[in-house]
Parts: C-alpha cells; structure tokens; sequence
C-alpha cells in the first residue's frame, strides 16, 4: 500500500505530495512553488512575504462568518538528515516513503512529517468542503529549523486572527502550550597544519549506529552523542601513547543529537597490537553503558592512509580535551512542570577546513530565559578556556504557558469527546514558532497539536498512522467548536 492510499485521504494525499518536494532549510523554492500552484488549483486567495512565508485565506462555513478568524500554522522546512551509505540529494531527489506495521517511515533518510504531516492537515483543511469552520488562514512559515527565520521576519498584515493552532508537536494525546527558547553557540579553533611524522600507523576510529534524534525532544533520553565517544576515545589514547590528531569529524546540524562520528588519528607503529586491544576494551565498555540505548551502536578502527598532514599538537590536544568535556545533554529539569527539560545543551557538530579552521557548533535551550543565557555563557566559557573564538546566534524566544488559554479549554473538551479520555496538557522542551509570534501579537491565544511521530531529525524518523486519523479529527472538532464560540 502506499501512503497515498491511507485514509483521511485528503491528509495523506497532501503529504505524500509534500514529501516528493524537496525542501531542506533554507532552500524553500520548490515547496513555495507546490503551495502556490495548490491556493491555484483550488481557488484559495494566497500571498508571500518578503522572507517567502506563505499565508491561504479560506472564508468561512456560510452562516460562520462572524467566527473568530483562526490561523492555522505549519512550517515548511524539513531537517536534511541521512545514513552515511545511503545516496540521496535532499535538493533534487524525494523521500522514499514506505510503510512498517502502523508506522510511515523513510528508506535512510528523515521523513520530513516534521512538518509536512502539519503542512498536510492544513492543506486539507483548506480543501476540504465539508467540515465546519469560521475564517480560516493558513500560515507557511520558512527556515524553522535553522534559525526560525520566517517566524522572527513574518511580514506585517500577513495574518489577522488572533486564535493560532501550531501544527507542529509530536505526541498524540497532548495539548502543547508552551515550549524552550533557544540559541546556538559556535565556538572556532584555528589550527596550523604540520606533517604527519613517517614512523607513525594511521587509524580510523568512527561511529556509527546510533540514534541520535531531536535535540530537544529526544535529550533526556540518555542517547550517546558521537563526537562525545570518539573524543573519549582519543583522550583516553593521548593518556597512554603519543599521538597525532588529522581529522575530527562528526555529527551535522545543530538541533539534531549527532548519530555519526570519525576521526584520523596516528601513532607509533611499535603500539599497533596495544591501540587495537585498547579500542575493543573501550567499544565494550561503551556498549555495556549504553546496553538497552544503544542497540545498533558500532564503533570500529580500520587502518587509514598516512594523510600530508596532521593538526598541530597544541591545538589538537585543546580541541579533544574541550570536546571530551564539553556539557552536553541536560542540564536541569522543571521545577513546575513534572517531567519536563528546563535546560539542556547538545554538542551538535565537529566540521573542520583543510586550511585552518574546526568548528564545533552547539545549542542550548531553557524555558527560562536566564537559564538558557546562562548555559549558553557556560559553554561559551568553556571553549574560551580551549582557546577558541567563540560566538552566539541572535537566539529565539520560549513560550511561556498560559493555562488559562480559551483555545486550550476548547481542543481539551474535543479531544475528550471524541477519544473519552483527557489529554495532557504539556510544555514542550523543544522550540516551536509560537514565541516569536507571540513576541509580535501578545494578544495571540495558541496551542500545538499533532500526530505521534518518533526519532526525528534522524534517518529513523517515523510517524505512527492511526494517530494521523485522530490528529485530523481533533482539529476539524476544534475548528468547529471555536466557530460556534
């Protein structure tokens, strides 16, 4: 069966549309392009800002029109995240959906229903005929995932209702009414170059297999990060033999928990039988922390290539010791809100040039925002002391919870009468938009919804299907309910 197939059809139809488009952050043409030919195609009044958000105006049900006017709001980007051996161009080629018992998957790559199952839901509710609703606009918001640009720069007089629905949570059975701020900090080595000796063996020590996931939604789940193991690895080596550092690499984008991990390292041939020895005592070791976590973790060393050129050693060792003790992971939990990440930070990725240059980029995040100021001037504090030139991103807003939300009481009675059972009203330890938007309309009353998705901003991103149908009708009920209001 195809995900075409599966019902609510107008869902799952939009979606698997989306998902032939491709459409990383920052390169949102072609899903722009879809969305305008799809306001066409259906007759829907729509326009772009100067960012390339898009808004769809649908009136509303006749005899609804004195509703209040609700926005529905999705975003159209996708985290571009893929297995090291799978061939894929995220700026040419689609997803290849398939489905595994009740869960929609994606073969070696993100799925990308963070957010195109919210995109979905909106498209359908614009197209569909006959559900009942007041004025509706649908808000498509670019680059979330790198920065939340569309949201800090949504243009003046885009929306107009007061009432907004985030499509973009992950947990059926929860009603999100706030989430983390956050912001990234970037911290540069600059290294000179110096030969790498002759009578040294060279090695390739990586990883491979692990989880990672969203680094909000999946920290506190205890997932092993692999910039973490293999600087691990390497400090522990430098403890015990004299070696030289080439490369250093690992992991890809800021706000995903870094799955994949190598480095180029060498040593003197006389210690090739004790390096080859101490790296299977370190993978059990490191299987046994991470036994019931971990379940495909690899971490292998192959001979290597002697490379022209290694890392200077003073730099080299700066770089592996703030790695290896770098924070990572969380920070603190909620004080007010049981089970929820108040802080944490991600040592997200490790990239270096062959002139001069290491980055390693992080993020940190709070539902307070001297918290996550706070992480952030640590961090910042911590490569400082390595010696690195460090720096941060303008940040973004959290959403602070407001319980005595109207639209909150309202999709809390319908989830209720549909399903029988209460849901949870919940803060989110991940960003969503809704801060920034909040920032610009105070008076905006909002909540996030969404089907049951797993792992994602990982290539075992998946999406739990009969939750798709649930997702669906809980916000056509809501809908209806704010337009009898």
């Amino acid at each position: 069966m195809d995900i075409k197939d599966l019902q609510p059809a107008l869902v799952w139809g939009a979606f698997d549309a989306i998902t032939k488009v491709p459409r990383p952050s920052k390169h949102e043409e072609k899903i722009r392009e879809y969305l305008l030919d799809f306001a066409k195609q259906h007759s829907i009044e729509a326009k772009t800002d100067k960012v390339g958000n898009v808004v769809m105006k649908k009136p509303a049900t006749p005899g609804r029109e004195n509703a209040p006017v609700v926005v529905l709001q999705a975003h159209m980007d996708m985290v571009a995240e893929k297995n090291s051996d799978v061939e894929h161009d995220f700026l040419k080629d689609p997803i290849e959906t398939f489905i595994d018992g009740d869960w929609v998957k994606a073969k070696g790559t993100t799925l990308g229903a963070d957010n195109g199952i919210g995109m979905a839901a909106a498209l359908a509710a614009l197209a569909d005929a006959e559900i009942e609703h007041g004025p509706l606009e649908a808000l498509f918001t670019v680059n979330e995932e790198i920065g939340l640009e569309g949201a800090e720069n949504l243009g003046e007089g885009m929306i107009s209702g007061k009432i907004l629905i985030n499509l973009d949570s992950e947990d059926d059975g929860e009603i999100f009414i706030g989430c983390a701020g956050g912001i990234d900090t970037t911290a540069i080595f600059t290294y000179k170059r110096s030969f790498s000796p002759d009578n040294f063996n060279y090695y390739k020590v990586k990883v491979t297999g692990l989880l990672g996931g969203h680094s909000g939604g999946d920290i506190h789940l205890g997932r092993a990060n692999a910039n973490k193991l293999i600087a691990r690895f390497i400090w522990n080596c430098s403890n015990k033999w004299n070696i030289e550092v080439c490369s250093f690499k690992g992991g890809n984008l800021r706000n995903a928990i870094p799955r994949e991990a190598e480095a180029i390292f060498g040593i003197n041939e006389r210690h090739r039988e004790e390096i080859a020895k101490y790296l299977h005592e370190y993978a059990e070791a490191i299987r046994n922390e991470f036994k019931g976590v971990e379940p495909s973790l690899k971490l292998e060393i192959e001979k290597a290539d002697k490379p022209e050129y290694c890392i200077d050693s003073e730099t080299s060792l700066k770089l592996i010791r703030a790695l290896y003790s770098a924070p990572h992971g969380v920070i603190s939990m909620s004080r007010e809100i049981e089970g929820l990440v108040e802080t944490s930070t991600n040592l997200a990725a490790v990239k270096m040039d062959e002139e001069s240059k290491i980055v390693v980029t992080t993020s940190q995040r709070s539902s307070l925002e001297s918290r996550k100021n706070d992480i952030a001037g640590q961090v910042e504090a911590h490569f400082q002391l390595a010696g690195a030139e460090v720096s941060h991103s303008d940040g973004y807003p959290g959403w602070a919870p407001n319980v005595e939300s109207k639209v909150m009481k309202i999709s809390e009675e319908a989830y209720e009468e549909l399903f029988g059972v209460k849901p949870k009203i919940k803060a989110i330890h991940a960003g969503l938009e809704c801060g920034l938007f909040l920032t610009k309309n105070p008076e905006l009353d909002m909540v996030s919804i969404g089907p049951t998705m797993r792992d994602v901003h990982s290539p075992d991103e998946k999406l739990l299907i009969p939750t798709v149908d649930k997702f669906w009708k809980h916000l056509c009920l809501i809908l209806k309910k704010i337009s009898e209001v």
